[in-house]
């Protein structure tokens, strides 16, 4: 019975590493289709600076988030880079032994206010990014 469960368990663990491999190349794939496509020159150095983060304030990431014509790109796009940028500001974080989405930055973290500035919301759904509600 031992034997069976060290083996299912290896099965398990065997899968699991598997599907992480195909995860990890499903996104790059698609970040090469993005660095590749009509706002890939823009892009790429976004994604340049999310490379060197060790190197970069987040007050110059956060403000060449802002300097892109986000209205001009396509939402798939959109979350293709939001996800890149989370993920290396998480990765970035992990090493230093810090937690991983608790990056305020001037009362707003810049998972937030990067996302607000792909995304903007609507007017009647203004604060809602912050969990604050908003009365009528």
């Amino acid at each position: 019975m031992q034997q069976r469960r060290s083996t299912a368990q290896e099965k398990k663990l065997a899968d699991n590493e598997r599907l992480l491999r195909w995860w990890k190349k499903f996104h790059r794939e698609e970040r090469e289709a993005v660095v590749a496509g009509p706002h890939g020159a823009v892009l790429a150095e976004l994604f340049r600076m999310v490379k060197n983060l060790q190197h970069v304030q987040p007050a110059q990431l956060i403000g060449l988030a802002r300097s892109i014509d986000w209205a001009a790109i396509d939402a798939d796009t959109k979350l293709v880079t939001l996800h890149e940028l989370n993920a290396a500001i998480t990765r970035f974080r992990e090493k230093r032994g810090l937690e991983p989405i608790d990056d305020t930055v001037s009362d707003e973290p810049p998972f937030r206010t990067i996302k607000a500035i792909l995304f903007p919301a609507s007017p009647h759904c203004e604060g809602a990014h912050r969990g604050a509600a908003r009365s009528e």
